[in-house]
């Protein structure tokens, strides 16, 4: 299936499945989404709200941010979503946010680490310790990265949740510090937490096959230093992060989210070209290991992908081909020294 429009896209990203609907009636309330102007944030919205339609209740999805796109917040609201504008590192405005006992913690940086790790560490640290006080007694779903891993062998299947955490890079370890924080909030306060591992979500406007494509298409080289990936289709992204609600514990229950497969670079750039009618250039050559999640715990709770990778490349080459909208934001996947 390919798309004709961004309308058909979002739709897409947040289409609910029958068991999120399913796992929605053991969590009921309002969902406040922190962060919610972000890449992944107003389709997981959307499909929150579309869910709790769905459903039937009267519970609110709210959507916090500090919304410098009046595009995005307007987006929001015309779905039926409420927009609260809002900096989340001002704990006055947090304090003032309203009650929700479900919360989406998805607020965070990552490039401009390098230029200012300050901030970094402020967005990733010190916003959650202020949002797990506030949200103390909600359940709590906050999306990190799977950078908090050490690089793994291509041979080995991905890093496991019980691998001790090995960031590299300031971006990495501040994202290791938000987990820290979510989980002292779930050992002092008993605050229900579920922490997400996320890496990488697949929209077609952005991602690492965007990516990938993007450079074949153009006729550029494809970097293949870090030679093997994960990704995963964002609404099955969405999907199961707001299935992780009915999982949060304490403490908490802390789950890898991408696909099954390691993917080469080397075979997706090659896909592409067949798609595009042309022949990749490469640079660089691959480590024996890369940045890799192991989903085994994710599959067996959730289920499998929605949405295959055959179909995704498919997707992602047709979006590139009839010139539809990206929105310009490189995931830098090919970086190995954590520097964003």
């Amino acid at each position: 299936m390919s798309f004709a429009s961004e309308a058909e896209l979002e739709d897409a990203l947040s289409a609910p499945s029958s068991a999120l609907l399913a796992a929605l009636r053991t969590t009921p309330g309002d969902i406040l989404v922190l962060g919610a102007a972000g890449k992944m944030g107003p389709t997981l919205a959307r499909m929150a709200k579309r869910a709790i339609d769905s459903l039937g209740t009267h519970d609110r999805v709210i959507a916090a941010s500090r919304f410098s796109s009046t595009k995005a917040e307007r987006s929001l609201h015309d779905a039926g979503i409420q927009t609260v504008k809002c900096d989340l590192l001002d704990r006055r405005a947090v304090v003032a946010l309203p009650d929700a006992p479900n919360v989406m913690f998805m607020a965070g940086q990552k490039f401009g680490t390098s230029d200012a790790p300050s901030s970094t560490w402020a967005q990733n640290v010190v916003l959650p310790s202020i949002a797990a006080e506030r949200y103390a007694s909600s359940r709590i779903v906050a999306f990190s990265t799977g950078n908090v891993y050490a690089l793994s062998s291509v041979l080995g299947g991905g890093s496991r949740e019980s691998d001790a955490p090995a960031p590299v890079g300031e971006y990495a370890m501040s994202c290791l510090g938000r987990e820290r924080v979510f989980e002292d909030a779930s050992a002092r306060r008993g605050t229900r937490v579920a922490i997400v591992r996320l890496n990488y979500a697949v929209d077609l406007r952005y991602g690492v096959l965007v990516d990938i494509a993007s450079r074949v298409m153009r006729g550029d080289p494809v970097d293949l230093r870090m030679g093997h990936v994960n990704v995963i289709w964002q609404g099955d992204a969405n999907d199961w992060a707001l299935r992780c609600l009915a999982h949060a514990s304490a403490p908490p229950f802390v789950v890898n989210v991408t696909g099954a497969e390691t993917l080469a670079v080397r075979a997706l750039a090659t896909r592409f070209g067949e798609l595009f009618e042309r022949v990749p250039i490469f640079t660089g050559s691959e480590a024996p290991d890369a940045l890799l999640s192991n989903s085994a715990l994710a599959h067996e709770t959730f289920g499998a992908p929605s949405v295959s990778l055959d179909t995704l490349l498919e997707r992602v080459a047709s979006w590139l081909r009839a010139g539809y909208p990206l929105l310009g934001k490189p995931t830098h996947f090919e970086e190995r020294t954590g520097a964003f």
